[in-house]
């Protein structure tokens, strides 16, 4: 079964036929919102709007640690996160579709691991983060952008910041510097506890504006939304052919990814 996680502006997919809502209390507290199961390209589907159908949750205030405790619950074993970004380099145009590669985390504050020491799972866990994103489930969506003839950007680098704010001119500028090709508010700790939960996770990343100080133009949240609405036809010839293509048993190395990694 997998699951897909819409960010901002993403909170439905089209073609998407539902089963039933499902709520779910975990030991973490409450996810965003209901988790929808349902039917998707002749595949088993479990879908969750990561802000909330409402878009009410602030990204530096989402319950991480809830949200992928609920899709393990409910017998997902692979994630498809989507989601916003502003581009940081001028060939990070809008409406580009970046299959993220890696990640640089610059959040704070936010509960970043399922095990905390005193916790009642016990023990103190060091996942392998080399590859934050599932190296097979990244190969089924890049295929399926060959295959449907949607344009991919093939990597991608996203840093993610803690958010509500935009970013200053400043720290864009700093970004480029290390390496970063997006900018977001809610790729960390989503990917962590994914493979804390040892779930295969990858990142879908829709570029909805050039971040602060690549152009001259003012950000604006009504940009945001307007581009992932205009992309979402793409996204779900993508995501149909990505279902057909990601094979039914897992061979990577997401489902042991804590073996020898507690002390």
């Amino acid at each position: 079964m997998i699951g897909i996680i819409g960010g901002s502006g993403l909170y439905e997919i089209e073609g998407f036929v539902l089963r039933e809502k499902k709520n779910i209390l975990t030991p973490y507290g409450a996810p965003s919102d209901s988790y929808m199961i349902g039917e998707f390209s002749d595949r088993d589907v479990v879908f969750l709007t990561r802000h909330g159908s409402q878009h009410n949750i602030p990204p530096h205030l989402i319950n991480y640690r809830a949200n992928i405790w609920g899709f393990k619950e409910l017998g997902v074993n692979r994630i498809i996160s989507l989601g916003a970004t502003g581009g940081i380099s001028h060939e990070m145009k809008p409406g580009t579709i970046v299959v993220l590669d890696q990640i640089i985390d610059m959040t704070k504050g936010r509960d970043l691991t399922f095990y905390d020491g005193g916790d009642s799972r016990g023990g103190v866990v060091h996942i392998d983060f080399t590859e934050p994103y599932c190296p097979e489930l990244r190969e089924s969506i890049l295929k399926a952008g060959e295959k449907s003839g949607i344009t991919l950007k093939k990597s991608g680098t996203y840093v993610c910041v803690n958010g509500p704010r935009l970013e200053s001119k400043a720290e864009i500028t700093f970004f480029s510097k290390i390496g970063a090709d997006v900018v977001g508010m809610t790729a960390m700790p989503e990917a962590s506890l994914a493979r804390e939960t040892e779930l295969c996770y990858a990142g879908i990343s829709v570029v909805t504006n050039y971040a602060a100080g690549i152009t001259e133009k003012k950000l604006t949240t009504t940009e945001v939304i307007e581009v992932m609405k205009g992309t979402a036809k793409r996204l779900k010839e993508l995501l149909k052919e990505a279902f057909n293509l990601t094979p039914i048993e897992r061979r990577c190395a997401c489902k042991e990814a804590l073996k020898e990694a507690k002390i």
